[in-house]
């Protein structure tokens, strides 16, 4: 899965990492930085985000702690986690940061190695390949239309960019937790976006909503992807009303799940393992024009509450800053930590504007019923 992997290892099976002998492995590294203020803390961790894991040559994981002035006028930390994303999924990253936790509390615990990584699939190659083929099928039939997104068109890439909003969410109803309606919320602040910018207004949105296959109430897996994906696809007219279209995209879900289109997905994410993503990108809807999808979304879930401590520190918050692609340039993420509630926006520079990244949040802010956190 690593980029411009050597063509022998394309052909000989599934792309992997393997530790080495104990005494020749190297720790990953970490670095100590202070910064003076938020702008600075900021500007230290947006250089953490766009600085590029080689997954040939490089630690697949690595770590930065950067002390800065507290609330209080104490010195307050934070702790950065960066992987190269097919090593693990979110979810996968917490684990790892419990194991780490732990670890420290205990240095003579040892996890199960049977919960590291995902379980095999036992299915021979051929039923799983005819799985994965039918997934593709299926994927070339989402777009009628040529997908459009923020970056359609950008041709110099500026630097990843990130902002989160903590916000006090009252207590929601059970829909308005659900993938369904957040999309659908965030989908008419991007139908905004569309309209400012004199978008096609009649193309369907294609987004990618990622179904954590783990099972429920469990860790699962740290090592590897836990993850597959539905494809969500409405219209901006659609997004006038959330409700409607909330309901309609568990609709959507359901018949996905019904139809086994989801778990193919997930074979088909599978044999990524066995070849450059380039090449399968290639059977993506819009990927001859290098688009991918018209924004990301996801609900990351639940951090560990803020009562926890991790490394002697007590955490107020923590948050997951997934790296979108140039293409669709702009994803907007939701996560829980105790009772903080937070929207992470994430883009490339050239493809939205910080100004058109406010005005996304506002909107998610209003149509959620949320106010900021002071």
């Amino acid at each position: 899965m690593a980029r411009g992997p050597p063509a022998s290892l394309v052909s000989l099976g599934r792309l992997h990492w393997a530790a080495g002998r104990r005494e020749r492995l190297i720790p990953p590294p970490i670095r100590r930085a202070t910064a003076h203020s938020h702008e600075a803390l900021h500007a230290e961790l947006e250089a953490e985000l766009n600085a590029a894991i080689d997954a040939r040559r490089d630690p697949l994981v690595r770590f930065a702690i950067i002390d800065h002035p507290g609330a209080d006028g104490g010195v307050a930390g934070v702790f950065a986690m960066t992987w190269f994303h097919p090593l693990m999924d979110p979810r996968g990253g917490q684990n790892l940061l419990g194991h780490l936790a732990r670890l420290d509390e205990d240095p003579a615990w040892q996890p199960s190695p049977a919960g590291m990584v995902s379980p095999r699939d036992d299915r021979p190659l051929r039923e799983r390949g005819q799985i994965a083929r039918a997934s593709l099928a299926y994927m070339r039939t989402l777009a009628s239309s040529p997908i459009v997104s923020p970056g359609t068109g950008l041709s110099t890439p500026g630097p990843a960019r990130f902002r989160v909003d903590s916000v006090d969410a009252p207590a929601p109803r059970s829909a308005t937790r659900e993938i369904a309606w957040r999309l659908a919320v965030v989908g008419r602040a991007m139908a905004e976006l569309w309209r400012r910018r004199r978008l096609p207004a009649d193309d369907p949105f294609l987004v990618a909503v990622a179904v954590d296959v783990r099972p429920k109430g469990e860790p699962g897996p740290t090592f590897g992807n836990a993850l597959a994906f539905h494809f969500a696809r409405f219209t901006p007219a659609e997004t006038r009303d959330p409700g409607a279209l909330a309901r309609r995209l568990r609709r959507q879900m359901a018949d996905a799940l019904r139809d086994g289109q989801i778990q193919a997905n997930q074979v088909a994410m599978e044999f990524l393992h066995y070849r450059p993503i380039s090449m399968m990108l290639r059977e993506m809807p819009g990927a001859a024009r290098a688009e991918t999808f018209s924004f990301n979304c996801a609900d990351v879930g639940a951090f560990p509450s803020a009562d926890t401590r991790i490394f002697g520190r007590r955490v107020a918050n923590a948050y997951h800053v997934p790296a979108v692609s140039p293409r669709p340039g702009v994803g907007v993420f939701f996560n829980r930590c105790g009772a903080v509630t937070n929207i992470i926006t994430s883009w490339i520079d050239g493809a939205v504007t910080a100004q058109e990244v406010a005005e996304i949040v506002d909107s998610v802010r209003r149509d959620m019923g949320w106010t900021a956190r002071g």
